[in-house]
C-alpha cells in the first residue's frame, strides 16, 4: 500500500470534514500503515450515552487501533472546548503521533489558533442567562453586551449573545477582550499536516441516508430507548442528530418513518453548515476531494 496522500509519518495529522464524508476510514488507513493514535474532534462523539447514533468507532475498530476521547464523557456533563483542548494537550505530550479527526470546527480552531482562557461561568450567572433567553429577553442581553464583543460576535445567534452576556457579567471583561489575550496555539501550521475533506452534496446526501439506515439496523432505536427515562433535551449530549426525532417516535409523537426522514434531513442540513464553515475557515488546509 502506498503511503496515504504522501503524509509525514511524524507530524500530527488533522482531518476535518462534514459528517459521513469518510474521515474515520482515512484515519484508520493512516494509523494502520504509519502508526498513531486516532483522536476525536467531534463534540457529540465524546459522550458515552450515544455510540450508534453518533457513528462513533465500533468496538472492533477500537480494539484494532488506538482511539482516544471517544465516549469518555457522561451524558449529563456540559463538556467544553477548553476541556477537550487540555485533554489533547496531554496526548500531545505523550510518545505517539496523533491523528485528530472530526467535524467540530471550533475544536480545530482552538487547537490551531489558540483558545481564550475564560473562567468557568458560575451557575447563578448561567441560570440568569438561561432565564432571560427563555423569557425572550434577548434584546436586553444584546443591549448589555460590551461594544467590542457586540462588533465581533454573531448578534443574531442567541447562543453567542448569551455567552457574551454571561462572560461579561461573570468576569467583568468582554469576550472580545478575553479573545485578544488568547495564548499561542498548541499546533501551529508548521507542526501539522492539515486535511479537509470536500464532499459534494450529490455524493454526500445518499451516504447520509444510507448511514442512518445502517444506524437503525445497528441499534439506534434501542439506544434512544435506553436514553428515554432520563431524557433532557437541553443537555449537549442530546443534541445528537436523530436523538430528538427517535425520542419523539418513542413517545408516540411521530411514526418511525417520519423520525427517520426528519433525522436524515437534519443531518443533511448539518453537513451543509459544516461545509460552509470549512470553506470559510479552512481555505488554507489541504483539500481532499471525495466522491
Amino acid at each position: 500500500m502506498n503511503r496515504p496522500l504522501g503524509l509525514s509519518v511524524e507530524r500530527p495529522i488533522l482531518i476535518a470534514g462534514p459528517t459521513a464524508s469518510g474521515k474515520s476510514a482515512l484515519a484508520m488507513q493512516i494509523a494502520e500503515q504509519d502508526g498513531g493514535i486516532i483522536v476525536n474532534a467531534d463534540a457529540i462523539q465524546v459522550y458515552a450515552n450515544w455510540r450508534v447514533l453518533t457513528a462513533r468507532p465500533s468496538l472492533a475498530d477500537e480494539a484494532a487501533l488506538p482511539h482516544r476521547l471517544f465516549g469518555h464523557v457522561a451524558g449529563d456533563h456540559s463538556y467544553s472546548v477548553g476541556e477537550w483542548l487540555r485533554e489533547v494537550e496531554a496526548l500531545l505530550n505523550g510518545p505517539d503521533r496523533l491523528i485528530i479527526i472530526g467535524g467540530t470546527g471550533l475544536y480545530f480552531r482552538a487547537l490551531t489558533e489558540g483558545l481564550a482562557e475564560i473562567p468557568a461561568i458560575p451557575q447563578d450567572v448561567r441560570a440568569a442567562g438561561d432565564a432571560l433567553r427563555k423569557d425572550g429577553a434577548l434584546a436586553q442581553m444584546r443591549a448589555e453586551v460590551d461594544p467590542a464583543s457586540a462588533a465581533r460576535i454573531d448578534m443574531a445567534n442567541p447562543a453567542r449573545v448569551q455567552r457574551a452576556w454571561e462572560v461579561l457579567r461573570a468576569t467583568g471583561r468582554g469576550i472580545a477582550d478575553w479573545q485578544d489575550a488568547t495564548p499561542a496555539p498548541l499546533l501551529p501550521d508548521s507542526r501539522t499536516e492539515r486535511l479537509v475533506l470536500e464532499a459534494p452534496k450529490d455524493w454526500l446526501s445518499p451516504r447520509i441516508a444510507q448511514r442512518f439506515d445502517l444506524m437503525m439496523e445497528g441499534g439506534a432505536l434501542e439506544e434512544a430507548r435506553a436514553n428515554l427515562p432520563h431524557w433532557d433535551a437541553s443537555l449537549p449530549s442530546n443534541k445528537a442528530i436523530g436523538a430528538p426525532e427517535l425520542i419523539a417516535h418513542l413517545r408516540g409523537e411521530m411514526t418511525l418513518a417520519q423520525a427517520r426522514d426528519a433525522s436524515v434531513i437534519a443531518t443533511r442540513q448539518f453537513a451543509k453548515r459544516q461545509r460552509t464553515w470549512f470553506r470559510a475557515r479552512m481555505s488554507h488546509w489541504r483539500a481532499i476531494a471525495m466522491g
